[in-house]
């Protein structure tokens, strides 16, 4: 796994050993950002299951300015703590180490991009994108990046945002909501 694009582009990404988490490929993420951007004029990105942080690197090095990423498992943190310190400039990161229902109740401020792939999709899904309108935590112009099974279909509106582009990448299904 590698950084696609960007002032990081080319360079490795460490993954985690074993099941616990559901790395992106490198084909996926690319099309994903190919979906979204692919690049950005700054703005804050949230990848509330971040894994192993592949996908918040991935925006900073297309442009974004500041990377929240949550993660309860340990080695996983780690793994981003790595990641991160790849990109030599480690003060666009901040890692909370907790639950993301946790980290919900604590975050502040806004996002003009977030990432949600939970392992248990659909229902988690409409749970984060709920709480996270009702706590004021989407800007206006928000795009989410949602990564699921290709089997599992969300919603056409959720917390007052529509299915802006769906696609399907081998087993993956990425739905991007904005406003």
């Amino acid at each position: 796994m590698r950084i696609v694009a960007g002032r990081y582009g080319g360079r490795p990404l460490k993954t985690l050993e074993g099941k616990t988490t559901r790395p992106t490929t490198d084909k996926v993420k690319g099309a994903m950002f190919n979906m979204i951007g692919p690049y950005f004029d700054g703005g804050r990105v949230l990848d509330l299951y971040a894994g192993s942080g592949s996908l918040a690197i991935e925006a900073i090095s297309r442009g974004m300015v500041e990377a929240v990423l949550v993660e309860k498992d340990r080695k996983a943190q780690a793994i981003i703590q790595q990641n991160v310190a790849i990109t030599k400039e480690a003060e666009k990161f901040h890692l909370l180490k907790m639950e993301a229902a946790r980290a919900l109740s604590q975050l502040s401020g806004v996002f003009d991009l977030v990432f949600l792939d939970p392992p248990y999709a659909k229902e988690q899904i409409e749970t984060d994108l709920a709480e996270l309108e009702s706590r004021q935590l989407l800007a206006e112009d928000v795009l989410v990046v949602c990564e699921t099974d290709k089997a599992v279909d969300l919603p056409e509106e959720l917390a007052g945002l529509q299915i802006w582009k769906q696609k399907i990448y081998g087993i993956s299904k990425v739905t991007v909501y904005a406003r």
